[in-house]
């Protein structure tokens, strides 16, 4: 379980289906430790870089149907972590909500931007030429921030804007996604309510 002080933004979920089953903790205001296990290895990886480029302290334990396929527990875990994020950013009073991050793998560059906006919308696009792997893909990681997004209620723009080989596409967009949400999850001092015209998002 996450420790942390009464300042850190923090939250805990648990999620049982009949085709998964899901703990999940993390500490917004972190630096990066994680302790992650799904059983999909390449999946652990990326969920690592997301807490590591993005200062987010993370501990996940899932188990599922993996033997039928994958898509269950990337795309359950998707739906925990976005739960988790928008309960420990709570109200969202003094946040910057947006956030911006391109990162470049060798060949790829993958660019992603977040409105914690309220309104939940994915756009993922992929270069026309990738070559996708076996197993947990960036075909399937569209699963996963589908699932984040909508449960974390943020506007998210995945664009990669070229790469050829999958796992450094799918690299480059999660270390974007950790950046990019360090960003817009950031305490701004100089905003005393919420980031919005309207007074409300």
């Amino acid at each position: 379980m996450i420790q942390g002080n009464h300042m850190d933004r923090i939250a805990e979920i648990e999620r049982k289906t009949n085709e998964t089953e899901i703990v999940l903790s993390i500490n917004i205001d972190g630096t990066g430790k994680n302790r992650i296990s799904t059983g999909i290895p390449f999946f652990d990886h990326m969920l690592t870089v997301f807490s590591v480029h993005g200062f987010f302290d993370l501990e996940i334990e899932a188990s599922g149907d993996i033997e039928v396929d994958f898509h269950h527990t990337v795309e359950d875990v998707g739906i925990v972590l976005g739960d988790a994020v928008s309960k420990a950013i709570g109200d969202k009073k003094g946040i910057s909500r947006y956030g911006h991050a391109a990162t470049p793998m060798d060949e790829t560059l993958g660019i992603v931007d977040i409105d914690l906006s309220g309104r939940p919308f994915l756009v993922y696009n992929l270069p026309d030429k990738i070559n996708p792997a076996t197993g947990f893909n960036a075909y399937l990681a569209k699963e996963f921030f589908r699932s984040v997004a909508n449960r974390g209620a943020m506007n998210l723009h995945v664009n990669v804007l070229y790469g050829e080989n999958d796992h450094h596409v799918i690299e480059s967009v999660f270390k974007s996604f950790g950046r990019a949400l360090d960003q817009a999850t950031r305490i701004d001092e100089r905003i005393k309510n919420i980031r919005s015209s309207k007074g409300s998002f």
